[in-house]
């Protein structure tokens, strides 16, 4: 599926144009209509239907439970909201690692059943045999290294990645992978500033961060984050821009109140 044919104002095209000039690149979560309608009027470059939807959304702990159908489905809302951002959807666990051919398939549904821009794979080498052949499609593919929350087990922790000079090494060398692959962006999460800048001013295609400092080519953040929805979760690199949870709470609160006191709905509010 080729984004030549859709009328989005941001394509891989513009994103590669935006890093050429030194525009830096907005990109945010969103997982529903009213969400995706309102981002897309601020006007957000890119919209990521993330598997931290199962986080935020289903209220689980990691990313590995959500499933195809669901992403599927969360990208459909999203897409009929969106007019101008390009949209990325999240692969999840378990269908594009260790079998290309159900990468491929996977890829497919994704792409027709929701009609999304381009998917977010994770990882490097080690699942760039999936990343070619989704590619081989025609469908756009967006990389993601440094801490990759599909992994999480095998990490054991969301800590900082890539202090180490060798694991540092083998970011950069499969950042270069993705990119000679044909991936038209990469997510780089939660590792060094100084390693951060470093592979974006290697990389031809935009480098996006969340965690990675402020010398890659765009950052990116979880929605109910950054609007304060969520309030368990506050890592170094996150930017409260609002606290919804306390505004929702109070009006919750006095929806409840009004109620209860007889003060709703009054005789304006009824017929």
């Amino acid at each position: 599926m080729s984004l030549e044919g859709k009328s989005r104002v941001i394509t891989t095209h513009k994103l590669l144009e935006m890093k050429q000039r030194g525009e830096k690149i907005s990109m945010l979560t969103a997982y529903d209509y009213t969400m995706a309608k309102i981002i897309d009027e601020a006007g957000i470059d890119i919209i990521l239907v993330g598997d931290s939807a199962a986080n935020v959304m289903a209220g689980h702990e990691t990313t590995l439970p959500i499933t195809l159908d669901q992403m599927i489905y969360h990208a459909q809302s999203v897409m009929r909201a969106v007019k101008n951002p390009m949209v990325v959807v999240d692969m999840p666990f378990g269908t594009y690692q260790g079998n290309s051919k159900e990468a491929v398939h996977s890829a497919i549904r994704i792409m027709k059943e929701s009609e999304a821009d381009a998917l977010k794979v994770e990882g490097g080498i080690e699942i760039i045999e999936s990343v070619n052949r989704i590619l081989s499609t025609g469908i756009p593919v967006m990389g993601h290294l440094g801490l990759t929350p599909q992994s999480i087990h095998k990490f054991g922790t969301y800590s900082v990645r890539a202090r180490e000079e060798a694991e540092a090494e083998k970011l950069m060398e499969d950042a270069a992978a993705l990119e000679n692959a044909g991936c038209f962006a990469l997510v780089l999460e939660k590792i060094p500033a100084e390693l951060g800048a470093k592979v974006a001013s290697r990389l031809k295609i935009p480098v996006i961060g969340i965690g990675a400092g402020n010398g890659v080519d765009g950052q990116v953040l979880v929605l109910h984050d950054m609007l304060g929805l969520t309030q368990e979760f506050s890592p170094r690199f996150l930017r409260r821009y609002h606290n919804l949870h306390d505004e929702m709470l109070g009006a919750v609160k006095n929806y409840i109140s009004d109620i209860k006191s007889k003060d709703f709905p009054n005789e304006r509010e009824q017929y």
